[in-house]
């Protein structure tokens, strides 16, 4: 079963710290060697290191899909370098600069945060290759923590409304699952890292929780 829990540094909040896709993750330079590993085996990815405006936090930093990946802000060329042996990298300035906190994406579409700028969006939506809207869940601007997508299914805050669910799924066009994770947190996006092959979950999360995000991202036994 492709499924792992673990701990970053001490936390749960994988989400944070990683961005996965389906053909590579991208994490700190301090990312451990056991998780390095579960990333390889569990997601079948290869696994890149670098930083992002000098921060661990390149979760929810940047945002990727398999078409592109998209920064706030301008990245010096050690950072730049190792991401674009990825995928293609896009700049989007705006305040709203941790990215991966305020776009939900995957090959298929991408929700973002209400408060983009039209030019923000269409940068995104160009980046990314994909239809790009506004929206919330659970009233949260912040969709990239507030739920994680793959190409297989998306998982959202509990509290996402059936308006904000079917938004969702109209544009990222795979099916919307409602879950907590990491022992009942709802801001699933920050708890887990997840692409079409399995998920790793913080280490709290519970066996219920786990069945839950399993159904909603389509990983099965």
């Amino acid at each position: 079963m492709p499924v792992g829990r673990a701990l970053f540094g001490g936390s749960p909040y994988l989400g944070v710290y990683v961005r996965v896709g389906d053909r590579a993750a991208i994490g700190p330079a301090n990312l451990d060697r056991p998780f390095e590993r579960d990333l390889e085996r569990l997601l079948g990815v290869t696994v890149v290191r670098t930083s992002v405006f000098d921060a661990e936090v390149v979760g929810a930093m940047i945002a990727a899909n398999s078409n592109g990946i998209v920064v706030g802000d301008r990245l010096d060329a050690d950072e730049r370098r190792p991401l674009e042996a990825i995928a293609p990298v896009t700049v989007v300035p705006s305040r709203l600069n941790a990215l991966g906190n305020n776009i939900l994406a995957n090959d298929h579409g991408a929700l973002v945060h209400p408060e983009f700028s039209n030019e923000a969006v269409h940068s995104i939506a160009t980046a990314l290759g994909v239809r790009t809207v506004r929206g919330t869940l659970a009233g949260l601007g912040t969709v990239g923590m507030a739920g994680v997508a793959t190409n297989r299914g998306v998982v959202v805050h509990p509290r996402a409304t059936e308006r904000e669910a079917e938004l969702v799924e109209q544009h990222l066009e795979v099916p919307v699952h409602r879950s907590t994770a990491n022992f009942g947190v709802p801001v699933v996006g920050a708890c887990l890292v997840a692409n079409s092959r399995g998920f790793i979950v913080g280490r709290p999360t519970t066996p219920v929780e786990i069945v839950h995000l399993q159904e909603g991202l389509g990983i099965l036994d």
